[in-house]
């Protein structure tokens, strides 16, 4: 039996050299529950310093409880959450492989939690493989205290783990809490060039990022600096500051320095639009943020050295970590570094937002924001925070409003909690616009129900706004008054008629998760229902959108113009009959990229769904100028709102809802996804077209999931995978009947379609059988 060895050691020691004065620091942030990032990728507290604490080590071979959560807040210092029955979660430690019991303790001081007394709640050992939404269940918790959680674990051999280091939370009175202080984290960012041509200093750091900068000058008499910050450059290499009058950043400080100062942090404008009342509002304690890579400082006549200037990178709390991916293909290794990225730096508000031009969430942009998110780290929060918040300030498109029970049912897929649907699921009716049925089962935005009382119940507290269908972003050339390189913009010239395909298809979407919904919270008859509803409005969609003969989808009732839309969200959402995948698939291939970065999420959907693999990654690794590749060519380090700025002039260059193949290569092209609530069952399905190699690595609420893939030859595949304790995996290989499968040695029987993966490292070959 496993012994445990909770020992108190403590941790004596001075902080390695950082090129960072600590007064910095304190002028940047002043709230100690932020993590501070210094350049050799140590975290420190928002004091910089590690300080003298009480750490726990466990033998390496006994296995310790990791990746703790309260409420689904992994800070590492001091998660602040606003409920008073909070729910526990934790990764059971690999060398168990399963869960036979846990125990956890709650601790009302470090303390008693060092010595292991849990004085506010105690489980004892209780049976079961249970390792996420434990809700607590001890003594009455206040506010303004600080506790204590951790837990230890039995393996199948029932054997004990060591106590996890334990968490600290508190209870916040704060209900709407959008922005809790224990998300953000911050990074000292140093130049990764630094030179000085004619008279202008010159500064990269490499990537974009929201951002401000401080600079330690030591003046010899009073004098005024020239600072520019911008996110483009021109040909001569300069900061693009003309920029500035449209979405990409720039901005000019005028910096007056004297001799009796040398810290100097930049005190960057605040922008009109995007702090208006409607947009994401950041915490109080944030300095104005901006995106910039590029710094040019000009009038200076003493030196400035490279390790004088730093950039502070705001974010919330991001694990590098936690996700990864290669292959054969260097051009997807490097869009796959660009989304995942873009996911990390645009988090900075703690709620998903458009980008820095509005900095508004949007349903759309966030429900490309979450899947992103959950598929390279294990974040739940910044998801569950902003579908609160589309709750209170929806905005205007109709197939906005239809995505916000696509969030509600990711975030149950993944994080396994049901709290939001049984919060939500009344004012979620309204959502997914079922009072505007007609008799056929179909809705449509031109209803007569369409009413200002309708629009309140959809959250709208201005009586003067009323939905429109938005279809794709930017809309035909002639609706925007822009020079647009394609007339009929990002829409593929869709025809928009009172009855159409994409709003139908997401509504149809809609009730099939609500009949979930209804059945997760035991409502027999809504679940009835919905389902109805679905089924309904399924049949009238293939009977009267889907042309009988070109066996593909029109836009709408009462025309014969087929979009690239009108099929991808049909095929996206499976409700292409199976006679007609093949003629809609075709269809979609023969279009090209003739959608938006946004479209892209339900293009890429469709083409897995149909098995059309080497296509999709075709168009994920194309080089043209509708591609993700060409953001990398124009510089953009960050997702840009639109393929190119011929296709939408104002576009910025910081917008996550471009990131889509940082959940398409994860979700689409390995295939992995929860296949229960929690993903303590997931699916593993690899469509990875001519790629020879590949690795990933995809986080989960119970831990990693690794995935290795080679091309032995031409009819012969290798695949590893590695699956964390408590979870299962269901791998459904594309193979033939005669076509040879073998799990760990053993050859295996397809009859029943998948083979299941235990936990820990499994070995698959797939031999095709050419004779």
């Amino acid at each position: 039996m496993i012994r445990l060895k909770n020992r108190f050691l403590k941790f004596l020691g001075f902080l390695a050299c950082v090129s960072i004065n600590i007064t910095t620091a304190f002028s940047q942030i002043q709230n100690p529950n932020i993590i501070f990032t210094l350049m050799d990728n140590h975290r420190y507290d928002a004091f910089g310093y590690a300080g003298n604490k009480t750490i726990y080590t466990s033998k390496t071979d006994s296995g310790v409880p990791s990746g703790l959560t309260v409420n689904f807040d992994r800070s590492t210092k001091e998660a602040i959450i606003s409920d008073h029955l909070p729910v526990f979660s934790w990764m059971v430690p690999k060398e168990a492989d399963s869960q036979l019991a846990y125990q956890i303790l709650v601790s009302s001081s470090k303390e008693k939690s060092d010595l292991n007394q849990g004085d506010l709640w105690d489980s004892k050992q209780i049976i079961g493989n249970k390792s996420a939404n434990i809700f607590y269940s001890g003594k009455a918790l206040n506010l303004a205290i600080t506790y204590y959680w951790k837990v230890r674990v039995w393996d199948a051999s029932n054997q004990n783990s060591d106590y996890a280091i334990p968490q600290a939370f508190k209870i916040t009175k704060e209900k709407k809490m959008y922005n809790h202080p224990s998300i953000f984290q911050i990074d000292t960012i140093k130049p990764t060039q630094f030179k000085k041509f004619k008279n202008v200093l010159f500064i990269d750091f490499g990537k974009d990022a929201f951002a401000t900068l401080t600079l330690n000058y030591e003046a010899k008499q009073i004098e005024t600096l020239t600072i520019k910050l911008g996110e483009q450059l021109n040909a001569d290499g300069t900061i693009n500051m003309k920029a500035g009058a449209s979405s990409i950043r720039a901005q000019e400080i005028k910096l007056v320095v004297n001799p009796n100062q040398i810290n100097y942090p930049i005190n960057l404008k605040k922008d009109e639009q995007n702090t208006k009342p409607q947009a994401a509002q950041m915490p109080k304690f944030f300095p104005v943020l901006m995106p910039f890579r590029y710094v040019e400082i000009k009038g200076n006549t003493a030196e400035i050295q490279k390790e004088d200037i730093t950039q502070f990178v705001y974010h919330t709390y991001f694990d590098d970590q936690a996700s990864s991916f290669h292959s054969s293909n260097e051009v997807l290794n490097q869009i796959w570094d660009l989304c995942k990225y873009s996911i990390k730096a645009t988090s900075f508000t703690g709620v998903y937002v458009d980008g820095d031009r509005e900095r508004i969430p949007y349903e759309a942009d966030a429900y490309i924001n979450q899947l992103s998110h959950y598929t390279t780290d294990r974040e739940y929060n910044i998801a569950k925070n902003t579908i609160a918040y589309f709750m209170e300030f929806p905005t205007w498109p109709t197939e906005w409003q239809l995505h916000v029970a696509l969030m509600l049912e990711q975030d149950y897929l993944y994080s396994g909690s049901t709290k939001l649907i049984a919060q939500y699921f009344e004012p979620l009716r309204y959502k997914t616009l079922m009072e505007l049925v007609n008799e056929d089962g179909l809705i449509s935005t031109k209803s007569s129900k369409l009413t200002k009382d309708f629009m309140q119940k959809l959250g709208f507290k201005d009586s003067t706004i009323v939905l429109k269908d938005i279809v794709d972003w930017p809309p035909a050339q002639k609706d925007t008054g822009w020079k647009l390189a394609t007339a009929e913009g990002e829409r593929d010239g869709f025809v928009f008629m009172p009855y159409n395909t994409v709003i139908n298809a997401l509504y149809i979407k809609n009730m099939e998760i609500m009949a979930l919904f209804a059945k997760i919270l035991n409502k027999p008859e809504e679940e009835a229902l919905f389902k109805i509803n679905a089924s309904k409005a399924k049949k009238a969609l293939n009977e009267q959108m889907l042309s009988k003969t070109t066996r593909i989808y029109t836009d709408g009732i009462g025309t014969d113009h087929s979009s690239i839309h009108a099929n991808m969200f049909a095929l996206a959402f499976n409700l292409v009959p199976q006679e007609n995948i093949k003629p809609v698939a075709n269809f979609l291939k023969s279009r090209g990229m003739a959608c938006s970065v946004y479209g892209a999420q339900y293009l890429m959907e469709a083409l897995y769904n149909a098995n059309e693999q080497d296509y999709a990654l075709e168009l994920m690794t194309s080089k043209s100028d509708r591609s993700w590749y060409n953001m990398i060519r124009v510089g953009s380090t960050i997702t840009m709102e639109a393929w190119d700025m011929k296709y939408k002039p104002n576009a910025d260059w910081n917008h996550a809802w471009g990131a889509v193949p940082a959940n398409a290569i994860p979700r689409l092209m390995w295939g992995i996804q929860p296949k229960t609530a929690g993903a303590s069952i997931i699916q593993i399905k690899p469509q990875l077209g001519t790629l020879t190699k590949s690795d990933i690595k995809v986080p989960f609420l119970n831990g990693e999931v690794r995935a290795n893939y080679v091309k032995k030859g031409p009819n012969h595949q290798e695949y590893t995978f590695n699956i964390p304790a408590n979870m299962l995996a269901d791998l459904l290989l594309n193979h033939l009947p005669n076509d040879i499968v073998i799990l760990n040695g053993q050859t295996v029987n397809l009859d029943f379609g998948s083979i299941r993966l235990n936990p820990g490292i499994s070995k698959v070959e797939l031999i095709v059988n050419t004779f």
